[in-house]
């Protein structure tokens, strides 16, 4: 299968290219990026006509449900929703059950994902067997299983020997650990921001000591133990200006953002909203306005997702008794792409953010357009004019915050490896 591109705006940041250019595809590999091919002879044309041309999207944290949560929902459809959502890579963190500590998880999950043929699905490898922090994890067999990268998922390290032996066993492997950084003895069983709100609501409050607290120890062992680290879902400003503070002194660390915290403050509870509950809680307003600051500093990288499809009994409840987690695969482009409609910032950071940025953290050949690489695209429609409905929502996961919400960019086309996964026209 030949297939053109036609007419669009081709915006990729790793190659510096925002330029009105035609796409040339033979099989799964980009041919040729230019304005004429010659003896190309296409057998498929997607006109791109007043529309954005830009590599796929690199999801760095989204959680699949499958092996164990099934019939809350499967690869098969969070790959299709991310199909829908103009991702073509994503990454799934260890807190599967069984948890991802063993080369069998992995190879299951892989030849799932084979199988749905949607996106590129990524494993993180546990940290710890069982996520218990107690014990290391076959680090060395889950590498040479796949895995991209290693984390010990939710389930923070009390143990800081532990942490720091297993930070020493993944630098010697060239391992990028992923932290998620909470202090477990702060975050105790709050459910929100510790602030106005909480006091207002009465519910249970998580300082953002809960966040600092365990990013400062984490900094002080990666700076000992010289391991490459990657920070999830940083939710406090305090937290993004030490980030600042360790990269300017040269560790090799990144971090990433949710598109949610990115736009969402504690008083989007309102009255006990269940839609909203998310770990890390959503921190007061000028944690969010920091956030967006640290992504214009490029202190934070790159946007995630951090999509977790829950069924509605999930929100059912007291708000302190429901589950937290947004489904946040498609609307991930929407809610970045806001940011620029917002002027917050520009339009080849907000690519950047998306693609080859978190290609980079997971040092993937992925994120960008290039000749001889792997034809992985998405073409976003940035006149679009849609409102948010959850429940129209492809992945099984309707736990979204949004609805209502009027975005100006959509996904029109999303190809994975030469091949047309998602087309606007079929939803």
């Amino acid at each position: 299968m030949k297939t053109q591109i036609s007419n669009g705006r081709v915006i990729d940041p790793a190659s510096n290219i925002d330029s009105h250019l035609d796409l040339f595809i033979d099989e799964d590999k980009i041919v040729a990026i230019s304005d004429y091919y010659d003896g190309f002879a296409a057998d498929q044309i997607i006109d791109a006509s007043g529309l954005i041309i830009c590599p796929g999207l690199v999801d760095l944290c989204a959680r699949l449900r499958e092996p164990g949560q099934e019939h809350t929902a499967t690869i098969d459809s969070e790959t299709q929703a991310a199909a829908k959502g103009g991702i073509t890579s994503l990454c799934v963190p260890p807190n599967t059950d069984p948890i991802i500590d063993s080369p069998a998880v992995v190879e299951l999950i892989e030849d799932r994902a084979k199988k749905a043929g949607r996106t590129m699905v990524y494993t993180i490898g546990a940290l710890t067997q069982k996520l218990e922090g107690k014990l290391l994890s076959e680090m060395m067999a889950l590498k040479q299983a796949g895995c991209i990268g290693i984390s010990n998922g939710l389930s923070p390290i009390k143990n800081s020997l532990v942490l720091r032996r297993a930070m020493e066993y993944a630098a010697t492997l060239d391992f990028t650990l992923f932290i998620n950084a909470t202090d477990p003895w702060l975050q105790a069983q709050g459910c929100v921001h510790e602030g106005m709100v909480s006091t207002r609501l009465g519910l249970g409050g998580i300082a953002e000591a809960a966040e600092t607290i365990a990013v400062s120890r984490d900094l002080l062992l990666i700076e000992q133990t010289g391991v490459r680290a990657h920070f999830h879902n940083l939710s406090t400003a305090k937290a993004v200006a030490m980030i600042q503070q360790a990269q300017q002194h040269g560790l090799n660390v990144t971090a990433d953002v949710s598109a949610h915290h990115l736009h969402l403050s504690e008083h989007d509870i309102g009255n006990y909203d269940s839609l909203s509950h998310v770990m890390p809680p959503l921190r007061s307003t000028r944690d969010r306005d920091q956030l967006q600051q640290g992504l214009r500093d490029g202190v934070i990288s790159a946007i995630c997702s951090n999509h977790q499809p829950l069924d509605n009994d999930a929100k059912q409840g007291p708000f302190a008794q429901t589950k937290p987690g947004i489904s946040g695969l498609e609307t991930l482009l929407s809610l970045t792409m806001k940011l620029v409609d917002d002027g917050e910032i520009s339009l080849k950071q907000a690519v950047a953010n998306l693609t080859c940025n978190p290609a980079t953290i997971l040092n993937i050949d992925a994120g960008q357009l290039k000749v001889g690489g792997s034809a992985d695209i998405c073409i976003i429609n940035p006149a679009a004019h849609n409102e948010c409905q959850p429940q129209q929502f492809v992945s099984s996961g309707k736990n979204s915050p949004f609805t209502g919400w009027l975005f100006n960019h959509e996904v029109s086309h999303t190809l994975f490896n030469g091949k047309l996964v998602y087309q606007k026209d079929s939803d």
